[in-house]
């Protein structure tokens, strides 16, 4: 079974967002360690998915739980995406908190 690429968590997430969002959800809280076991049981991919987390993360979002080392690669990454507002103008969130 070959591992899972980045766009594919990145579609993962993107849907998780507009399913809360169409629940009328303020936000979602994401971990990293629970994406990847969701999405690939049994398989070792966690810097793949953390790296997809970050790159989906848009200006307001926050880490509920950042992970100390730089990368923030680590299997407690959790980030809190707010989805009352989806709109694909808003910036990511590595622009605005550089």
């Amino acid at each position: 079974m070959e591992k899972w690429t980045q766009d594919q968590y990145e579609q993962t997430l993107a849907r998780k967002k507009q399913e809360a969002h169409d629940a009328m959800q303020l936000y979602i809280l994401v971990n990293a360690k629970e994406l990847q076991d969701e999405c690939e049981p049994g398989v070792k991919n966690l810097s793949v998915a953390c790296k997809a987390m970050l790159n989906q993360m848009l200006e307001g979002d926050g880490y509920e739980v950042e992970p100390k080392v730089r990368s923030k690669i680590a299997g407690k990454l959790t980030v809190r995406y707010y989805v009352d507002n989806l709109d694909p103008s808003r910036r990511k969130y590595a622009e605005v908190n550089q």
